[in-house]
């Protein structure tokens, strides 16, 4: 497989960049990779990159999107921090992505038992991870059920909170970035999120 160009990403729509993906997480499920040269394609790439996606993932060492996604050199952006939210800097970074450089898709990525998730769930305070806790913060507010029991403990209050803090950053995304927004709103990119499951290896993409 080779290297994206400047020819094959034009030819890139949303929905296609989105099938590529899931189409690269199904090999990875089946552990069949894409045949590729990464020696061809650093070449291939040298004077130029045309990534097709741009990926907000966690930095969860389980969760990396050229692994999960069978991606090779040149073909995503890949953004990751703990918790994958959005401040003004990945922000300013997925503008390049898409205006710049041409992506055609943002992903937002979280993952089952997320430890950044399962922090905020039980208050962690500590440097200066209080205060990237702070932005996940109303995710687990705005999951109201169960009332008790509210903590890393809770698988599925874990899950529900990650997957809000997926939903709640495509949000901020589309509110806080003028630029995505109104490329999204003209079907120049598409933004979606998703869930990998840590135990299966499985992307499962939210329909919304």
């Amino acid at each position: 497989m080779k290297a994206h160009t400047k020819e094959t990403q034009a030819t890139m729509t949303p929905a296609k960049a989105l099938e590529f993906l899931k189409q690269g997480n199904e090999r990875f499920q089946n552990n069949l990779k894409a045949n590729r040269n990464l020696l061809e394609q650093v070449n291939d790439t040298s004077e130029g990159q045309w990534p097709f996606a741009v990926i907000l993932s966690c930095i969860d060492s389980r969760v990396s999107a050229e692994l999960v996604f069978d991606q090779g050199l040149g073909d995503i952006f890949s953004v990751r921090i703990a918790g994958n939210f959005v401040n003004e800097d990945i922000l300013g970074s997925m503008e390049f992505a898409c205006k710049i450089a041409g992506s055609k898709l943002v992903v937002v990525l979280g993952h089952s038992k997320c430890g950044a998730i399962k922090g905020v769930c039980d208050n962690v305070t500590m440097g200066n991870l209080t205060a990237l806790m702070s932005k996940l913060k109303p995710a687990v507010e705005a999951v109201k059920e169960p009332s008790e029991n509210r903590n890393s403990g809770n698988a599925d209050f874990v899950d529900n909170v990650a997957q809000m803090n997926v939903r709640m950053t495509i949000g901020n995304i589309k509110s806080r970035s003028t630029i995505l927004n109104d490329m999204f709103s003209k079907g120049e990119i598409g933004i979606v999120g998703g869930m990998y499951d840590v135990e299966t290896g499985v992307v499962r993409f939210f329909e919304d």
